[in-house]
């Protein structure tokens, strides 16, 4: 599992088509939720990995003028 497959279970565009980024040890959070509709699904969301490092607004810089996924 990479950070591509959590863009995709967020249904969000890749930040790039071919990732030259795998993630190290990842520990994947995965939650259950219920959406507007009543429809249970999966979310993923990386916690934390061993090749981790803090580059604040990284995703904003790579992503200009769009708002963060939630």
């Amino acid at each position: 599992m990479t950070y591509h497959d959590i863009e995709n279970n967020h249904n969000v565009d890749n930040i790039c088509d071919l990732p030259d980024f795998k993630a190290k040890n990842p520990f994947i959070y995965v939650s259950i939720v219920k959406d507007k509709n009543g429809d249970y699904k999966t979310d993923w969301d990386v916690q934390t990995c061993e090749s981790f490092k803090e580059e604040y607004g990284k995703w904003s810089k790579l992503n200009p003028g769009l708002q963060l996924p939630s």
